[in-house]
């Protein structure tokens, strides 16, 4: 049995958010952007990759500066 490859995101809207695939991506992505689109103006979170041996990646929210 394989494990599944995880993907966690950390900080911003989508902390907590759990993907699993069925294996490793050739290539991930070095930087995911999240579009927040509602009523008012929209608001956009970028998320950096980081590898985490115990279970796959996670993207961390970008501390804008």
């Amino acid at each position: 049995m394989t494990q599944a490859y995880v993907v966690r995101f950390v900080g911003g809207p989508l902390d907590g958010r759990v993907d699993s695939h069925a294996k490793a991506p050739e290539a991930p992505k070095q930087t995911v952007t999240h579009v927040h689109l509602h009523g008012g103006p929209k608001i956009v979170h970028h998320y950096d990759l980081q590898y985490a041996v115990e279970y796959g990646c996670e993207y961390r929210l970008r501390v804008e500066e």
